[in-house]
């Protein structure tokens, strides 16, 4: 079974390859040797009643094309492996690659569950792959073919016999393979399908109790699991058809091998020794066979991977700059002009030719509906998306003539649902700023009302927050995410109201902090509450893509406008 873009993958171990097709031959060439001196063994014994002292020296000799051919079985399997691993370690690499160039708005739409499964249990089948089969597929190449030709050498009506029944083995398998390939396909998705909704689940597990559906969502994974169950079972019975029929192939084969031998040993038209070596080597020419189809099934479960992985890395990625410049000393006002951006299959632009300015030394409030475009802006400044058309400028630099890594140094955010991983306290604050030391870390805590909350934790700074910090409460993490934003010290904050989930009293010191921060910073908030926006020195107001108002809170409650009528609406 071959899959181009495996193909192609290894080739970039052509080294390894080389490698495992010599010791295939020398494989080979000791399986040849073992049957000649068994053979001649065997005759030497009964045909012309030898004595063990006779036959010392060619016993000597068959040992060593058994060890040889053990050594070099052994040694090819390590090869084999050590191929595989590299070309999965490059995968992996490719596709971590690929998924963070690829940033959170290109792969919002993917589930996490599936993508999971896909760098795990779909690396490791594409290991099987390279590891198992497409070795044995090497090994038929040239492990029957030099067979045929020593046979057909000695005894050209047997190596004719060899090479008509061969090839027959890999049409069967070909015949098969075409009905299981898209059964493996199912199964594939049904298993990854699986993964994303057990994960799902177990994220809403809260959700699902608190609205009583948790029971329901047993039975939709019952019913998920049992169709990946009778997927599977399909999928393996057809690779036990496949074992059959190749064995059955192989066996017969072999039969007649032996049958025309047998004829010819009685009527003495062959000497016994040369029959015995074909009768000998004729299992041998067809194991190789045997062996490929054992694989076969591994090799469907690979290439069905293998689709989803290239799928994921034919994913559009955000360009880089041939040439990057460095960002300009700060400080610098930003600007956008006539930016515009769409989304692949939604029929509007979510920004549709914005300008505007973000001052340095500003709070600026982006305002608006939901649906107004206030997160695709937001993810254009932090460069996981690039416009379309226009560009957005940091002083007199574009963007996207700087280095994504090198601009988002410049960049602290806090966004709306922070998040916070598997770790301490202070592993989670010093993301920001990996060298930053402990009273550095309590300073900005301190700065964000999180210090005292942190002390009461068993642990303090060093307590294990666990997975989605289930430790702390909403307010908890959006502070623990403020304090981050404070340590990095970075000349743009780019804030997705900081406030949520905080009580009255924490957010009015939480914004006397903010006061003191945004000194000397350019300042960008995405408001939704009263108390954010009544704090910012400058609106700009989105509605379906564009830019309808911006100005200070009175000069827009002046103009009666779209600001006007979303504060009536209580924002």
């Amino acid at each position: 079974m071959i899959h181009r873009p495996l193909m192609r993958l290894a080739g970039t171990i052509r080294g390894l390859l080389l490698a495992s097709s010599a010791i295939s031959i020398l494989t080979t060439g000791a399986i040849v040797a073992q049957m000649l001196w068994l053979s001649r063994i065997i005759h030497n014994v009964f045909m012309e009643g030898a004595s063990l002292s006779d036959v010392r020296i060619p016993l000597l000799y068959l040992l060593g094309t058994i060890v040889a051919r053990t050594l070099s079985i052994g040694i090819s399997q390590s090869v084999n492996q050590r191929g595989a691993i590299r070309i999965k370690t490059a995968l992996r690499r490719r596709l971590l690659d690929k998924l963070f160039g690829a940033g959170p708005a290109m792969i919002q739409h993917e589930r996490t569950g599936e993508l999971a499964s896909t760098l795990t249990d779909g690396l490791e089948k594409i290991d099987a792959y390279f590891s198992r089969y497409f070795p044995r597929a090497l090994h038929v190449m040239i492990a029957p073919p030099c067979i045929a030709i020593v046979v057909f050498a000695m005894d050209p009506l047997s190596g004719a016999i060899l090479l008509f029944t061969g090839p027959l083995i890999p049409v069967f398998m070909w015949l098969i393979g075409g009905m299981a390939e898209k059964r493996t396909q199912k199964q594939w998705t049904a298993m990854s399908r699986m993964s994303a909704h057990f994960l799902d689940v177990l994220q809403g597990l809260t959700t699902l109790k608190l609205f009583g559906r948790s029971k329901e969502q047993e039975q939709e994974i019952r019913r998920i699991s049992n169709r990946y169950r009778l997927t599977t079972m399909g999928v393996l019975k057809i690779a036990f058809l496949s074992g059959l029929v190749l064995e059955l192939a192989a066996s017969l084969s072999t039969a007649i091998v032996a049958v025309q031998i047998g004829v010819r040993l009685v009527e003495g038209h062959i000497p016994f020794q040369l029959g015995l070596f074909v009768l000998l080597l004729a299992p041998e020419f067809y194991l190789p066979f045997r062996q490929l189809g054992t694989e076969h099934h591994a090799a469907m479960e690979g290439t069905a991977a293998a689709d989803r992985v290239f799928e994921i890395l034919r994913m559009p990625t955000l360009s880089s700059p041939t040439h990057p410049i460095a960002p300009p000393p700060t400080p610098f006002d930003l600007r956008l002009l006539q930016v515009s951006f769409a989304y692949p299959g939604r029929p509007e632009p979510a920004l549709n030719d914005i300008s505007t300015t973000f001052r340095h030394g500003e709070i600026t409030a982006l305002i608006g509906p939901s649906g107004s475009g206030k997160s695709t802006l937001f993810h254009l400044l932090c460069r996981y998306l690039d416009p379309e058309s226009g560009a957005i400028h940091a002083g007199d630099t574009d963007l996207q003539d700087i280095d994504r890594t090198t601009w988002r140094r410049l960049l602290a955010v806090v966004p709306q649902h922070p998040s916070l991983f598997h770790g301490t306290v202070l592993d989670n604050l010093r993301m920001a700023k990996p060298d930053a030391t402990l009273d550095e870390v309590r300073e900005m805590a301190q700065l964000a009302e999180a210090h005292d909350f942190i002390t009461r934790l068993p642990d303090g700074y060093e307590t294990s927050l666990g997975e989605q910090a289930w430790r702390l409460s909403g307010g908890e993490r959006q502070r623990l995410a403020v304090a981050r934003a404070f340590l990095k010290n970075a000349p743009i904050l780019l804030m997705d109201e900081p406030g949520a989930n905080l009580d009255p009293e924490s957010e009015e010191k939480l914004a006397r902090a903010f006061e003191r921060l945004a000194r000397d910073r350019t300042v960008i908030v995405i408001a939704h509450r009263l108390r954010t926006i009544y704090r910012a020195d400058r609106m700009v107001v989105l509605d379906q893509g564009r830019v309808v108002e911006e100005g200070t809170h009175n000069e827009l409650l002046n103009q009666n406008g779209a600001y006007a009528r979303l504060l009536k609406g209580d924002v």
